[in-house]
C-alpha cells in the first residue's frame, strides 16, 4: 500500500510538470491561429504565475479546510480542465482567462506536495520527485511536437495532456484508502499547526535568508533557461539548433542531477548538497564566460548539475530546519518566493541584456551565486543555533 501510494505521488509530481512547458512550446503555432502579438506570450504566463504565488500563499489555510487529500485531488482536476479548455479558446483573453485557473491550481498542489512529502518520506524521493518534474516538463513539448509534426493540430496536444492529467486526478480520487495511512499524521501535524498559527513564520531564525535562498534560485534556473540559448547564439556564434541542443543539455542536467543528488543524500547533508550545488553553479557561470571551443555548451550542462540538488533539499529541510509545525506555512512562503523570482528576475535580466549586451547574463549568473551562498550559510547558522 504505501508503494503504491508512493508511486501515485511520482505521478503526480509528472502530471505537475506537463503544463509548465506548454505555453513556450506551442506558442509561435497558437499565436498565429489566435490573431496575438509575440509578446502576449508574456502576459499569459504572469497571470499563470501569479495565480501560483497566490494559491500558494492560500495553501496553508486551504489544507486546513480541504484536507490533503482535498486539494491534491481538486488542484489536479482544475489544471486538467484548463488545459482542455485551452484547446477550444477562440482569442488571447480567453486564453488568458484560463490561465487564472491553470495557476491556482498548479501552486496549490506544489506546496502542498512539497509539504507533504518532506514530512513523509526521506530525502532521496524529494530530490526524485523533482526529477519527475522535469520528466513532465520535457514530455509536455515532446507530445506538442508529436501532434505539430503529424498536422498542425495543437488543440489535439491540448486535449492529450488534459486527459492524461483528468487520468491522474482519476486515479487520486480511487486511491483514497491509500491516503488513511497518512491521516493520522496529517490530523497531528493540523493540531500542532494550529497551535502555533499565533506565531509569526517570518521571525524564526532562519526563514527570512532561506526565502532570499528561493528566490534568487528560482531567478537562477530561469534565468539560464530564458537567455540560454540567446547569449550562445548572439555571443558564441552558435547555430540556433545547437543552442536549442545546448539549452536541453541544461534540462537534462538538472533532470539528472536530482536522480543523483537522491542517492547522495544516503551519505551527505541536505546543508552539504546545497552549498556543493551552488558551488558548482558558479563554475559553471565560469565556465560560461569563457569564449572557447564548447565550453559554454558544456557550461549549461554543469549549470544544470548545479541547479539539481538546491530546490529539493531546501524543501526537504523545512521541518527540520523551523519545526513541523510550521512547515507548510514556510513551504508555502518558499514557493511563492519561487515563482516571484522565476516571474520578475529573468525578464529584467533580458531588458538589461537589450540595453547593454547578452554577455552580461553570466555576471547577473555569478551575483546569484554569490547571494545564494551567502544566504544558505546564514540559514545554515540559524538552524545550528536553534538546535543548540
Amino acid at each position: 500500500m504505501a508503494i503504491l501510494f508512493l508511486l501515485l505521488i511520482y505521478l503526480t509530481f509528472i502530471s505537475l510538470g506537463l503544463p509548465d512547458s506548454l505555453l513556450g512550446a506551442v506558442w509561435p503555432v497558437m499565436r498565429v491561429e489566435l490573431g496575438a502579438p509575440l509578446d502576449a506570450a508574456g502576459i499569459v504566463f504572469i497571470v499563470i504565475s501569479g495565480g501560483t504565488i497566490i494559491s500558494s500563499l492560500l495553501c496553508p489555510a486551504i489544507i486546513k479546510r480541504f484536507k490533503m487529500r482535498g486539494v491534491t485531488i481538486a488542484s489536479v482536476f482544475i489544471t486538467a480542465l484548463a488545459i482542455i479548455c485551452s484547446g477550444f479558446v477562440k482569442n488571447i483573453w480567453a486564453l488568458t482567462l484560463l490561465a487564472v485557473p491553470l495557476g491556482l491550481g498548479a501552486g496549490a498542489i506544489d506546496s502542498a506536495l512539497n509539504n507533504f512529502v518532506a514530512l513523509n518520506y526521506k530525502a532521496r524521493h524529494m530530490s526524485w520527485l523533482h526529477a519527475f518534474w522535469g520528466i513532465g516538463a520535457l514530455t509536455g513539448p515532446l507530445i506538442i511536437g508529436v501532434f505539430l509534426r503529424q498536422n498542425g493540430a495543437w488543440r489535439s496536444a491540448y486535449f492529450t495532456l488534459g486527459s492524461i492529467q483528468l487520468a491522474v486526478g482519476a486515479l487520486l480520487l480511487f486511491a483514497t484508502p491509500l491516503w488513511r495511512k497518512f491521516d493520522v499524521a496529517q490530523e497531528n501535524a493540523d493540531g500542532a499547526s494550529e497551535a502555533s498559527d499565533k506565531v509569526n513564520v517570518l521571525k524564526i531564525p532562519g526563514v527570512k535568508p532561506a526565502l532570499i535562498t528561493f528566490f534568487v534560485y528560482c531567478a537562477t534556473e530561469y534565468t539560464v533557461g530564458l537567455w540560454g540559448a540567446s547569449f550562445l547564439t548572439e555571443l558564441r556564434g552558435f547555430s540556433k539548433a545547437g543552442a536549442a541542443t545546448a539549452v536541453s543539455l541544461y534540462y537534462i542536467g538538472i533532470t539528472a542531477g536530482r536522480i543523483i543528488t537522491g542517492f547522495l543524500t544516503a551519505r551527505f547533508s541536505g546543508e552539504r548538497l546545497i552549498r556543493g550545488g551552488i558551488i558548482i553553479v558558479t563554475a559553471g557561470a565560469l565556465l560560461l564566460a569563457a569564449p572557447v571551443g564548447i565550453a559554454p555548451m558544456a557550461a549549461l550542462l554543469v549549470i544544470g548539475l548545479g541547479c539539481s540538488p538546491v530546490y529539493p533539499c531546501m524543501v526537504q529541510l523545512a521541518p527540520k530546519r523551523f519545526g513541523v509545525a510550521n512547515s507548510q506555512r514556510v513551504i508555502s512562503l518558499q514557493m511563492a518566493c519561487a515563482y516571484t523570482g522565476s516571474t520578475f528576475v529573468p525578464p529584467l535580466a533580458g531588458i538589461i541584456a537589450a540595453n547593454t549586451t547578452i554577455g552580461v547574463i553570466p555576471v547577473f549568473l555569478l551575483a546569484y551565486c554569490v547571494v545564494m551562498l551567502f544566504m544558505s550559510e546564514m540559514v545554515n547558522k540559524a538552524a545550528n543555533r536553534g538546535r543548540g
